[in-house]
């Protein structure tokens, strides 16, 4: 059955690159829905890191297979899948591509965790050899290919770091003057400087000059789309079954803010915020994830314009007042640990999402009802929480020492002084 049909414009052949993943999975079920042809290609990558660290998903995913299968049982749509490491063989990724001859690729299939690719030298090392081989690859296929395809790229926020400079952060792009040895000042635009916090957010940053270069030199049509935390679990389709349940990411290398703290307050750990929480950060909810990918879709440039970027965002908070707002709806108590992150104690954010406003999005803010929903789930796989894996215990600097409690913080972040 269709559960949505509305915003159908024109059913293309879609390759979905990583859509085994915390987004790549809603994804490639929100476009099949919509009467696309979809294609997934991924190498489980996600799956065995899992096993790497013992850390379970807080909701028990199937197997892929299961779950394709309970798709086409639902819907009686099928969604193809290939089990192919893109970064490491290009001549696979380039036959399917041939074979298939998508409209349009989206590319998920990098590895998402700033903190695991933290972790030790071999994870950084893992992280911008997958990472930035595989944007390489799917670059050079495209070309290769001598297809007219629009790649869609998920991007980062973290690219800019976290201070604003006094302005929002611009849509990609920034309008500057410069001054010619002839005294005269000549306007050009630039991509807004990047900052990246972590070996993860570097590769998003590399991915950009990537982006540039096939897009001048071969005209390749591209929208990056710069992401927010992804909040919640389960979007329209992931419900209709729980075979078809998204994974809930708690642990202290993949689970994002939100999820976390709604996930210990829902089990009765103390919520842990890190440093003051005085950082400010960028949230999406995952319904808003698929829908902003759809929209991307569905407003592609042409093959003579710059690359697109949007900032696929719809609100910014305060990490410690989403902590206590947690912690009210949930009557939960808020441990101060100290930040295994290197950044500034407190920063301001204010980012520009016009475009995707422009386009139709209609955001979903942090609500009650969508915060209850997702303790609930935590409240329903309960018996699969390791509350030894809720820590984050990746460092970015060999001297901390994370997770553990630092009254002079908690003094900070309760206004107590120090």
């Amino acid at each position: 059955m269709n559960i949505n049909n509305k915003d159908l414009k024109s059913n293309k052949k879609i390759i979905v690159l990583g859509g085994d993943g915390f987004c790549g999975w809603p994804t490639s079920l929100h476009l099949s829905n919509l009467g696309h042809e979809v294609v997934i290609i991924d190498n489980l990558s996600r799956r065995n890191i899992d096993n790497e660290l013992e850390a379970e998903s807080l909701t028990p995913i199937q197997p892929m297979g299961t779950r394709l299968r309970a798709w086409e049982e639902i819907t009686e749509k099928k969604i193809g899948f290939y089990n192919i490491d893109i970064a490491e063989n290009y001549d696979d990724v380039l036959q399917v591509i041939q074979d298939v001859q998508p409209d349009v690729i989206v590319h998920f299939a990098e590895q998402r965790s700033a903190p695991y690719s933290m972790k030790t030298p071999k994870h950084k090392r893992y992280t911008v050899n997958n990472n930035i081989n595989a944007t390489h690859n799917v670059l050079c296929a495209i070309v290769e290919s001598g297809l007219d395809i629009h790649l869609v790229h998920l991007g980062t926020m973290g690219v800019y770091g976290y201070g604003t400079a006094g302005m929002k952060i611009p849509e990609g792009y920034l309008d500057v003057e410069v001054q010619t040895e002839a005294g005269d000042w000549v306007g050009q635009q630039i991509l807004y400087p990047t900052n990246p916090g972590s070996v993860y957010h570097m590769t998003k940053s590399q991915d950009q000059l990537l982006f540039q270069y096939y897009n001048k030199n071969d005209n390749v049509r591209i929208t990056d789309l710069h992401q927010g935390i992804v909040w919640g679990t389960n979007t329209r389709e992931t419900k209709l079954d729980e075979r078809l349940i998204n994974r809930f990411d708690y642990d202290g290398d993949y689970g994002t803010v939100l999820n976390r703290f709604l996930m210990q307050a829902a089990v009765g750990h103390p919520i842990t915020v890190h440093g003051t929480g005085g950082q400010t950060r960028a949230f999406i909810h995952i319904q808003d994830t698929v829908r902003c990918v759809q929209l991307a879709i569905e407003n592609p440039p042409t093959r003579e314009e710059k690359v697109m970027i949007f900032n696929q965002m719809t609100e910014t908070h305060r990490v410690n007042n989403l902590a206590k707002r947690v912690s009210e709806l949930a009557d939960a108590e808020i441990a101060y640990v100290s930040n295994p992150r290197k950044e500034a104690a407190e920063n301001d954010l204010h980012v520009k999402n016009d475009l995707f406003l422009s386009k139709g999005l209609e955001p979903i803010t942090l609500d009650e009802g969508l915060l209850q929903e997702v303790t609930n789930i935590a409240k329903k796989y309960v018996d699969r929480v390791d509350y030894s894996k809720i820590p984050a215990k990746s460092t970015w600097t060999k001297e901390q020492k994370p997770g553990t409690i630092d009254q002079t913080t908690k003094n900070i972040a309760t206004g107590k002084g120090v």
